[in-house]
């Protein structure tokens, strides 16, 4: 009698331990299905994507085994941008960015040829500040440089490296205008020659980006 007794306990027990149990189980699971759906909401955020535009002049400044005298000219340039850290707003923000631009020397004298160059690739921008209007930055670039004389058939390609400093300027309407100073390296293969031409140049730029 006392047998069974303590049976029946038993196993009414062990029924409410098990439902007990399936009840803890059934809250985890229901906890781990919202921090994932939390989390994952977090991961795929729509990165913020920005666009510039600039021109301005450019000095030839440095030359070896190139013989054309045309070291003044001007260029533009469009940047497609997207941001890379700064979400959020408690650091500065950096972007990696594909411009394509397009730049004219113009000839020094009446011996000289006009030099058309255009080039495009990859740059990184950072920003240096959390400044709600004035925003200095630094940026490097990799980039490909297609140079044509006029008068020469064919044309030339080399790589560029280029580095930058300047500031960019918010303003109210969204739009955030800037400055900055950029020196490139240009280098470009001579067809049977071991030597290769070498172009070293400053640019001084203004634009906006938005």
């Amino acid at each position: 009698m006392f047998i069974g007794f303590d049976w029946v306990c038993s196993e009414k027990q062990d029924n409410n331990y098990i439902h007990m149990k399936s009840k803890i189980l059934t809250l985890i699971l229901a906890l781990f299905i919202t921090f994932n759906i939390n989390a994952q909401d977090s991961l795929f955020v729509k990165v913020p994507k920005q666009y510039s535009f600039e021109f301005g002049y450019r000095n030839l400044f440095g030359q070896s085994n190139f013989v054309n005298n045309a070291t003044h000219g001007y260029g533009a340039l469009f940047d497609y941008a997207w941001q890379l850290s700064g979400f959020k707003g408690k650091k500065a923000k950096s972007f990696i960015t594909v411009p394509m631009g397009y730049t004219v020397l113009l000839p020094d004298n009446g011996a000289s040829k006009q030099i058309n160059m255009l080039n495009y690739g990859w740059t990184v921008r950072h920003e240096l500040s959390r400044h709600p209007k004035v925003v200095p930055f630094v940026g490097y670039g990799l980039l490909l440089n297609n140079m044509r004389i006029d008068g020469t058939e064919g044309s030339l390609f080399g790589h560029q490296t280029q580095f930058d400093l300047g500031v960019n300027f918010n303003s109210n309407t969204g739009l955030k205008y800037f400055a900055k100073i950029e020196y490139s390296y240009t280098s470009y293969p001579q067809f049977n020659e071991p030597e290769r031409i070498r172009l070293h140049y400053f640019d001084f730029r203004i634009g906006a980006r938005f």
